[in-house]
């Protein structure tokens, strides 16, 4: 999943937003340098990580992108789940999206110094192009698309795939909704074992 979709489902939790916001600039157990709370959003991160990797429904994702873009189809879907989370935010969250994500915006602009330098890179991006709000776009994903393109040197030829969206929009939908339906009670249960690990 991408970034919208684990703040999402960090539960309103400000420290296990942070956590599972900046997990993957975290090796190894550098989490240890952070809070409990903290710690519990990186291990949360990973988690769901692993849930979506190993997802029946998210395999059938990639395979609809993989003679294309190859070991690239995961990354691409992971964008493409977080546009359908914008797209249909109202039906998971009764915070309107620009709300959301000027709060999370206001959030991480205060904290951005205290962060790994990759996150507060990525921050600065996010804010500046407003990111997470433009994810309910196909132009806001078209712009990420280009932009990983651009980090990839062109080899990943993701900046193709807004075509593959426009496309497949309604089946790639439907495998969303089914497969985050499962997410949010796998995440929902894996919070209490988390939140249990550390008491």
């Amino acid at each position: 999943m991408n970034f919208l979709a684990h703040l999402y489902l960090s539960e309103n939790n400000i420290d296990i937003m942070i956590g599972n916001f900046i997990a993957d600039h975290i090796k190894g157990n550098n989490y240890e340098n952070y809070s409990k709370e903290i710690q519990q959003g990186i291990f949360l991160h990973r988690e769901i990580d692993a849930f979506t990797d190993a997802h029946q429904i998210v395999r059938k994702s990639k395979r609809r992108l993989h003679e294309r873009y190859k070991h690239y189809d995961g990354v691409i879907i992971d964008i493409f789940y977080d546009y359908f989370l914008a797209k249909n935010w109202s039906n998971y969250s009764e915070i309107s999206l620009d709300i959301y994500t000027n709060t999370i915006n206001h959030l991480f602009s205060e904290i951005s110094d205290k962060l790994p330098d990759r996150s507060q890179q990525f921050i600065h991006y996010m804010i500046e192009y407003n990111i997470l709000y433009n994810y309910q776009f196909k132009e806001g994903i078209e712009k990420v698309l280009n932009g990983m393109n651009h980090r990839t040197k062109g080899k990943s030829k993701m900046n193709l795939a807004i075509k593959d969206l426009k496309k497949l929009e309604q089946e790639l939908e439907e495998d969303f909704t089914i497969f985050f339906s499962d997410l949010i009670n796998f995440t929902n249960r894996k919070l209490k074992e988390i939140n249990l690990k550390f008491d």
